[in-house]
């Protein structure tokens, strides 16, 4: 399912340009003007229910801290488990983690070991999970967290970004098919 033209101007025309944020000579794109929205918040998630309806998902793992936002809602109107991809140390339970680079070091992410529960984690038959977030830019975070998903025996069918910074070439080296709803170059 593609997004219209006119769907696509809705959700865009809602997200902020902040220029020089958090330094100069960054245009930070600021999506609290789409969550305060509510005609573009249902359009994109209307959008994205109907995209993955048909995929069979079990779960839908959104990356810390805004992909939680998309994430949660889209898997309840899908009616399936959410799981939190976080960073490291914020989950309280036995957790798996991946590291990643930075432009000066490294972080981590985590999630539970059982994330996708302890049923159908067979490599005949792994756990189905769509993994979200609101922005790829350079695409350590999400080569990180669908890594994550594989390492525990569920499979990445997709990894979603409500917004891809195509020249940054994030998307680049994710083992998973990728969808953005909105490129910008």
């Amino acid at each position: 399912m593609t997004l219209s033209q006119e769907d696509k101007k809705i959700i865009l025309n809602s997200i902020r340009d902040i220029p020089n944020f958090p330094k100069p000579g960054i245009m930070f794109k600021d999506i609290t003007t789409l969550l305060g929205d509510p005609k573009a918040f249902d359009t994109l998630l209307t959008h994205l229910e109907e995209r993955y309806r048909s995929y069979n998902l079990d779960y839908v793992a959104g990356i810390d801290a805004r992909g939680f936002i998309f994430g949660a809602v889209l898997a309840d109107r899908l009616n399936i488990g959410f799981v939190p991809v976080r960073k490291k140390g914020k989950l309280p339970y036995t957790t798996v983690a991946e590291k990643y680079s930075l432009e000066y070091g490294f972080d981590e992410v985590e999630i539970h070991i059982d994330a996708f529960g302890e049923n159908g984690l067979t490599e005949a038959n792994p756990s189905q999970v769509l993994l979200i977030d609101d922005l790829i830019a350079t695409g350590g975070t999400a080569k990180a967290a669908a890594n994550l998903i594989d390492k525990v025996g569920a499979h990445c069918v997709e990894a979603c970004f409500i917004m891809e910074l195509g020249f940054l070439n994030g998307k680049d080296g994710i083992q998973a098919p990728v969808y953005s709803v909105l490129e910008i170059d």
